[in-house]
Parts: structure tokens; C-alpha cells; sequence
């Protein structure tokens, strides 16, 4: 049976990702350090784990494999899932795989090196729009009827 996973911690679109498990009868896992309210949703679990770097991030690479689906805009995670064998989707609709996943992580780490070189420099990512959410709610349907299918 596939699982969703969610990275909790500032994630956008928990209340469509919820919508969309409960529609297709799938689990859902939010996890994060907290702050969150357990969901009265009897198909979605609310999992807090210790505060500390990654620890979201951990607990879900270690959990996720074939068949189930992870919502995460972290990179290096999203690189982890993959391998494991689950099938990941950004918060803009995007879905990654093994194919692109490399480019991000090089612009990532490119992007980083420059902010550390640059204390001046800013970055501009774009903000989360309403096409971004409607990308993800399809995206999100389509990744979990495949993950089922199997």
C-alpha cells in the first residue's frame, strides 16, 4: 500500500495534499518538529520528531520506498526518496526524478557557494502562486494513481 509523506515544516500545500489522499483513500504522514495540530482526518497521521537539522528529513528517507509518494521542496531529501525508490513532487507541482534531480542539486549547491562569497547577494526565487498550487494538485493525483497502480 503506497504512503504519502509530507515534509511539514513550512510546506504549502498540506491542506490539498490532504484533500487528495482522502479522495484516492491514501495515508498520509505530515511530518515535522512540531507546531502543528494533529489532524482530526482518520487518514492522516501527524508524526513530530526531536528538533535538531534534518530530523524530518531522516525519519521520512528511512521509511519511504516503491510505491509511495514524498511532498518535499528539500533537495538533498528528495535526492534520498528517490533512491529508496518513492516517487517525489516539489510544493509548485514538479516532480523530480532521477533524471533531473542531479542539475537541481548542482544549482543548489552552485547558488550556495555564491550567497557564501556574496554575503550582498540575494536570491529571487518567484512566489507560490495559484497556478503553482493547481500544478501540484495534479501532479500530486497523477503520482499517487501510479504509485497504486504500481
Amino acid at each position: 500500500m503506497s504512503t504519502l509523506y509530507i515534509d511539514a515544516d513550512a510546506c504549502p500545500v498540506k491542506a490539498e495534499a490532504e484533500r487528495v489522499a482522502t479522495r484516492l483513500r491514501v495515508p498520509m504522514v505530515l511530518v515535522c518538529n512540531g507546531g502543528l495540530r494533529p489532524p482530526a482526518n482518520p487518514l492522516v497521521s501527524l508524526r513530530i520528531v526531536p528538533d535538531g537539522p534534518d530530523e524530518a528529513d531522516k525519519w521520512i528517507a528511512d521509511r519511504c520506498g516503491p510505491g509511495d509518494v514524498v511532498v518535499t521542496d528539500d533537495l538533498p531529501l528528495a535526492d534520498r526518496c528517490l533512491k529508496a525508490g518513492a516517487r517525489v513532487i516539489r510544493h509548485d507541482g514538479e516532480m523530480l526524478s532521477e533524471a533531473n534531480i542531479g542539475p537541481r542539486l548542482a544549482t543548489r549547491d552552485l547558488m550556495a557557494d555564491i550567497r557564501a562569497a556574496d554575503p550582498f547577494h540575494q536570491g529571487g526565487g518567484k512566489g507560490f502562486s495559484r497556478a503553482d498550487r493547481s500544478r501540484f494538485l495534479q501532479a500530486l493525483d497523477r503520482a499517487l494513481r501510479a504509485a497504486r497502480a504500481g
